[in-house]
Formats: structure tokens, sequence, C-alpha cells
């Protein structure tokens, strides 16, 4: 007869429950002891945040398993409130600290190690203030609730934006409190790549959450009434209570003297077996360091469902069969709000850090169906390598997400190519899918880039175009132009551009885009065809307008020594948050509001309905914009779309168009509601609503002049407008290089010109007294003398405030000016593109 086996367990929940149950399915003889230092063995981690939303109303519900429970039904010696405080491995026994049975030491055969992982609390001043929370068991949770029912309390703070906090963020907002939530990096979820982490930042905003990004908290203060946290920055903000979710630290103190190997932070070292490196010692869960399954390297990937999954291979293991652990994937998923996230492999900053090549492709198709009630844009990203190997992929979106992320996930865990997705046969129906599924469509496009029939390119790379060898060019239609481009594109709607080839110079690499990027790939096979080089935008102009997301809330900098908070409008937090959830509903300001003929949004007269559901841009648009053209002045028509950008597009068309935007909602499924009021009227229109934008055309090439340009660009864009400076004829003098390498080669009139014009700013003349030369030292002098910014000094201050520097392409051809001679800054554009930026402006100068 074999020896009956005892196991030791440290920890329950998701790693050690299941090897336990696992366990004693597999062996009924074994005698099996499980420690957990709290009160509860087996509880949703997962599901604590939504206790405090209110999503999870009974708390026992939290409860997957009771000590009692497990000891009825397995037969497992269940010791609460007993801390593993140390492990002899040489003796095969823990020490055991028990709030009833004191100090001992217990033997055991085979151990299993699941003692998971607790938040960092990092040392900063203050961190003891009873105001601050942590989320990872029961007796926090408790804390927290007992928190918000006991006190009056109307404001919170989240410190970390990674999914403990975003969820916190969520459910502290969905329990009535006003929300900010501080990142210290550039972008929530870091796990995603920064256009889609960019929609659920989005999201988050558009609830009513503040989002501080790029800020470090230093410190924590008591005051009078809730707890103050200071900035690297100097801001100081107040809130009844804040949740730290910056991260995790595997808890293993306790083996720092048992010869179990640990890794560089401090997490367990298993095999594929799940063992350590000490014989008959097993360790699963957050706490230990695990194979990536697609790189085979060493990752830590705290998630519940390799935890679960590692328990029941460990208890395979010490039962006798020989089940191993193949590695992580990383598979997550993720609610904000109304909106899904979910991810599975590697993202490009992994792929970066391992310096591997792949390729990267973004597609926005339909949920389901477009033509059947209710679809919504799925943005699906996949990363592979050359020859099409699934290396990540990430989605986001309000209905669908999960179910492709799973069916990439599992084409990874089995070796799938791009090729393999476009094979595999999904299920449809128009509720649930369309004939071509998501993925089928982004396996299309990725093997389009794999076999050479399209040459893409990135939003990040259009940093590195030279527009003396490429054209931007916008194949959308005029209005979706209209409504908003990317700076220095050339408009030519794809259902004009065989008629239009002519306007398209054939030396030059053509850089399409659309909004999506299925016309820009229709665009491309046409100029393909014809001779062009030419290559797409991946994920379109609609990707690229979404990874231009920054938060709202700008900090003032500025610390109140009465302990008091100070944040970006000079009001308290809670202030704060009501504004800028007055702000959601009507995105107008004060002036306007006045200006509209409804005085309650719970009294809004609506003279016409439009439901465009289902339709994807540019369809809402359109419709929209037939449907107000057949409205007289003062009338109002209510809109319901689906697709996720319409939120913002709606409210650059009422923009450019001057209508007024009475009513902007999101509902949790998604559905956009905007109730527009048409506006003939000259007092509210397009031009005096919206004052943030001035152009200047800068024909001069004079000193005096420049600077007169410079000085009023520079205080325009102190004031907070979008300034756009176009530079023709002589005054592209003003922004040549002071410095060059090597000089172009220019032969005949070229020649000439630059031989009579001045070669940069400082060789400038004045437009009177002269004197040759004299009269532009004695200005210099004077402006030094009286501290005044030199010409130079204001290009750069106007550069740093973020001044868009144009150069007249059909100028710098007619007096033989090359790109490479002007500043760096400088972008290339015609007249099309300045006209496009004055028709957003109502102060054009022209110098």
């Amino acid at each position: 007869m074999n020896k009956r086996k005892k196991v030791l367990i440290v920890g329950g929940v998701a790693g050690g429950a299941s090897a336990a149950a696992r366990l004693r399915r597999l062996d009924e003889h074994a005698e099996i002891i499980m420690f957990e230092k709290g009160s509860y063995i087996s509880f949703a981690n997962c599901g604590l945040p939504y206790y405090i939303g209110g999503a999870i109303e009974e708390r026992a519900r939290l409860l997957v398993q009771t000590p009692k429970g497990m000891e009825e039904r397995f037969n497992i010696d269940v010791r609460t409130k007993s801390e593993v405080i140390a492990v002899d491995s040489s003796k095969r026994t823990v020490q055991v600290d028990s709030a009833e049975r004191g100090l001992y030491e217990e033997s055991y055969d085979e151990l299993i190690l699941s003692p998971g992982a607790r938040p960092l609390v990092p040392d900063l001043p203050g961190k003891e203030n009873p105001l601050i929370y942590t989320v990872r068991n029961i007796p926090d949770i408790d804390r927290i609730k007992e928190q918000l029912t006991s006190h009056n309390n109307q404001s919170s703070i989240v410190i970390g934006g990674g999914f403990i906090g975003v969820e916190m963020a969520e459910n502290l907002k969905e329990a009535g409190l006003n929300v900010t939530l501080i990142e210290g990096n550039d972008q929530l979820l870091t796990p995603f790549d920064p256009e889609l982490a960019a929609t659920m930042a989005q999201e988050m905003e558009q609830h009513g959450v503040n989002l501080i990004f790029s800020q470090r908290v230093q410190g924590f203060r008591t005051l009078d009434q809730g707890i103050g946290v200071e900035l690297s920055d100097g801001t100081i903000l107040s809130a009844d209570l804040v949740v730290l979710a910056i991260g995790v630290t595997p808890d293993t103190s306790f083996l720092q003297d048992s010869g179990v190997a640990l890794g560089s932070r401090g997490h367990i070292l298993v095999n594929e077996k799940m063992e350590s490196s000490t014989p008959h010692i097993y360790a699963v869960g957050d706490a230990i360091e695990v194979k990536d399954y697609i790189h085979g390297t060493q990752a830590t990937i705290p998630l519940a469902g390799p935890a679960n999954k590692q328990g029941r291979i460990v208890a395979d293991q010490i039962a006798g069969l020989p089940t191993t652990y193949k590695g992580t994937q990383g598979t997550s998923i993720i609610k904000v709000f109304g909106i899904t996230g979910a991810s599975t492999g590697s993202n490009e900053k992994t792929l970066k850090r391992m310096q591997k090549d792949y390729r990267s492709v973004i597609v926005h198709p339909a949920s389901h169906a477009s033509y059947y009630p209710g679809s919504s844009a799925v943005t699906l990203k996949l990363l592979f390598t050359p020859d099409g190997k699934i290396l990540g992929a990430q989605a986001v979106g309000y209905e669908g997400v999960d179910k492709r992320i799973d069916d990439i996930a599992v084409a990874i865990h089995f070796g799938g190519n791009v090729r393999d997705l476009t094979e595999l046969e999904l299920s449809y129906a128009p509720p649930y899918s369309s004939a071509k599924d998501p993925v089928n469509m982004v396996g299309y496009a990725a093997e389009n880039i794999i076999e050479g029939r399209v040459d893409s390119f990135t939003y990040d790379q259009l940093a590195e175009r030279n527009p003396t060898k490429s054209v931007l060019l916008d194949v959308r239609s005029d209005l979706e132009y209209r409504n908003g481009n990317i700076p220095g594109s050339l408009s030519i709607p794809v259902d004009e551009l065989r008629q239009r080839l002519d306007e398209l110079d054939t030396s030059k690499e053509i850089w399409v885009y659309c909004q999506v990027g299925l016309r820009g790939y229709t665009a491309t096979q046409i100029l393909r065809q014809h001779g062009y080089r030419v290559k797409n935008l991946s994920g379109g102009y609609k990707t690229y307008r979404q990874v231009q997301f920054k938060p709202a809330t700008v900090l003032s900098g500025g610390v109140d020594g009465d302990h008091g908070s100070n944040n970006n409008n000079g009001t308290n937090g809670n202030e704060m948050n009501k504004a800028q959830e007055t702000q959601e509903r009507i995105p107008m300001d004060d002036e306007t509001k006045q200006g509209s003929s409804v005085n309650s949004l719970d009294e809004l007269r609506i003279d016409n309905e439009l439901n465009v559901c289902g339709l994807s841009c540019p369809g809402p648009l359109i419709e929209v914009k037939q449907k107000m053209d057949q409205l007289a002045d003062g009338q109002t028509l209510r809109v319901k779309a689906s697709d996720p950008g319409f939120y913002e597009d709606v409210k650059a068309w009422a923009t450019m168009s001057g209508s007024d935007v009475l009513k902007l909602e999101r509902d949790k499924g998604g559905v956009i509601e905007a109730v527009l009021a048409k506006n003939n009227s000259p007092v509210t229109s397009h031009s005096q609503q919206f004052d943030k934008a001035s152009t200047m055309v800068v024909f001069s090439g004079e000193l005096d002049k420049a600077i007169a340009s410079f000085i009023i660009a520079n205080g325009a864009a102190a004031s907070g407008r979008k300034v756009t400076m176009f530079f023709t004829f002589w005054g592209l003098n003003i922004i040549r290089k002071h410095e060059m390498l090597q000089a172009p080669a220019k032969t005949g009139m070229a020649r000439m010109f630059d031989k009579m014009l001045p070669s940069n700013s400082l060789k400038l003349g004045l437009s009177k007294m002269n004197m040759f030369g004299a009269g532009s030292k004695m200005i210099r002098g004077l402006m030094k003398k009286n501290n005044v910014a030199s010409l130079e000094q204001l290009m750069e201050s106007a550069i740093a405030q973020g001044v868009e520097i144009v150069a007249c392409q059909m100028s710098m051809d007619l007096m033989g000016i090359q790109h490479e001679e002007l500043m760096d800054q400088a972008v290339i554009g015609g007249v099309g593109y300045y006209l496009g930026q004055a028709d957003q402006a109502n102060h054009n100068l022209f110098i």
C-alpha cells in the first residue's frame, strides 16, 4: 500500500484553492493542509472593484468557497489566520504563525506555494495616512466600502492607471464620487499600445473621470478634511480618500533563507512542471516567473486564468500525471464603462524592446452586420512577423471584442499564421457578426502586407515623411476632409482619383490615408497600377486622430500653503469634477448656451429625429448634413449613432458648420445621442463661437515685418490659439536655415535668386531705413538693449508653443528654394492647405 502523502498549500484564492480541489479529486487519501494568513481562502479578487461600484450588490457573492465548505466537500484541513513565515527545505517543514495555535512547525512531503502578490506602497511622506487604501483582498474592500457608506465622501483620487486603477476609478465613479486618476506614464493601461489605450482613456474622460498623465506622486498630506496628494510639479490635489494601485510585488519575503531560487524582483523560479529549484516544492500564481509562450523568455504575468491552470498542473504532477505548463500569452480583458479592451500576446513596446522584426495592421470593422441594428466599430490591431506568424493582438470596442481576441489567442496557441485567420470559419448571423468576421478581415489586411500587395505606414511614421519626396493624399470625401485632416495633406476623394491622376507627381511617393484604411487600400491599388509608388496608412485617420487624445485636466503647478487643494481651474476638486460633467453634456461655453433657443436640457424641443446606428464613418455625418440642410434656422435635430467616432466627429462638424450642440451623451451600450440646433445667425455663427485659431500669410521678407509677424504669432499661441503661419515668396527667406552642411546645387534662375535673396533671417533688411544693412543692425541692437527677444528667439518661442510653420510649395518651386534649406520644423503645403486652416479661424493676417 502506498504511503499517504502529506501536502501543504501556502495561500488560497486562484492557484492554491484550485490545486487543493484538483488534488483531492485525484487522490482521496492524501492529507492536504491549506494555510491562509487571512480569513478567506477562495474569493473573487477580480470582482472586488465591482462590489464598490454596486454591480455586485451582495458581498457574499465574492466568496467562491468558504473554509467550512472546503472541509466538508474536499476533506481539506483549512487553517485561516495562519501565516507561513519560514520554510526549511532540508527538514521539509514550514513555520506557521497562527492566531489560534501560536507559533509551530508543520512537516510536508510536498509543498505548494501560492502566496500571491501584494500591492506596492512606495516609501513616500505621509504613506501611513488612514485615508490611503489598497485593493488586494476582502478586508481591503470592506474598509473602502465602510469609508464610502459611513462618511459624507464626495471625491476620490486613484493613483495608477493599470487594470486595478482603471477598474477602481470606474467603480468609484459609479458609486457617486468625483474621481481623479493619476498615472505616471503618458497613457493608461500600458499593456495596450497608445492608440488603443487612448480610446479607453477618452471613454473614462467622457464619463467624468479626470485624468492626469505624466505626473508622479511625491507624498501625502493630512488635511483638516480629507487627504492631500502632492504631485511632481508641486500641485496638491485634495480628496476624501485615495486608492493606491501602482502595481504589485511578489509576497515571497518568507522564502529568503529557504533555498528556493528567486528572480531579480523576488518571483519564484519554476520549470514547466511548476517545480521550484528545491525538490518537493512547487509554486503557482502571481508570485512566480513563467515562460512567455511566444518568445520563450521569462515573464511575470499576474492573471487569474494562468494561476488556476498552474494549480491544476501542480496537482497533476503530485498525483503522478505528466501535465506541464507551456507558458503564458498574457491574454487579458478589461471593462471601461461601456467599452471593452482586450489583448493577447506581445504589444509593440515588448517587440521593440526585444528588437524583433515585426509588422502591424489596424482595422475598424463593425461588430456585427452593419445593416442589423446596434452594430458598432471594433478597433482590432494585429502584430506579426514578416512571414506572417502571429505575435499579438489588441482590440477595443463596445461589442464583440472578447470573442475576437479569444479567436486570435487560440490561433497563437497553435502557432498560427495570419493566413490561418483568413481561413477561420466563424459563426455568422447578422446580429452576431458579418460574413467576413473582423478576425478574417484583419487576417486579409495582414496577408496583403506580407504578400506585397500593399505597402503600409503607421501614424507614428508620419513624422519621418519627407514632403519634398512624397505627397500625403487624403482620399476621403470633401465633407470628411473639411471636418478634420492630417496637416499638409492633399484632398482627392477616391471616387475622383482616376480622373485626377494628373494632379499627382509620379516622381514622388504617395502616402494615402482614408478614415479607417479600406478606401485607402482601394486607392493604393488604383495608383500602383498606374505606375505610382504608394503606401496606405494603417488604421486610417481614425487611428491618427485617436492617438492625438490628451486629457482635459491641466495642472497649474501651484501649491496652497494652507494645505488646501490647488487644481487646474482654481476650484476645489468637487467643483472641478462637476464642471467637467456639465461640459460633457453640453460641450459649449456659457455665452453660447445663452445664445441658444433652449434653456434646459430637460425641456429640449426636438423638431426632427435621425437614427444612423449601424452606419460607419462617413455615413453618420453625411446623413446629419443632409438632414440639417433641410431644417430652418433654430430647428433642432436629435441624432442617434453607434459609430464611436461620431462623438468627436459631430462636435467637429458643428464647429465647421456653425451649428449648436445642445446635448451630447453616450449610453452604456455605446449609442451616442446628440441634439443639434441649426444656427444661421451671424451673431452666433461659426466665426463668432469659435475664435481659437489664427492664420497668417507672411509675404514680406523684411526684418521689421518678420519680427511683427512672430510677435503676433507668439501672443496668439500664448492665448491658447492654434496658429498657422504660411510663408510665401520673399517670406520664405525668414525660415531658411542659418547653416547647412552642404548647400544644394542650383542652376539657372534658381542660382540667380540664390545670389539676390537673403540667405537666412540674420541677413534680412528693413522695409525703411535699411542703409545698406546698418538699419537692421541698429534695430537688433535696440531690441537687445531693451530686453526684447530677437527674431530668432521669437521664432524658437513660436515653435515651442506649437505654431505651425508652412512653406508655400509653389513659391519654393518658382524661386528654386529646396526643402532642406528651410528650418526642420517647416512643412510644405499649398494654398489649399492654407485655405483649409483659414476656414477654421476668424483671425487672418497678410504681412
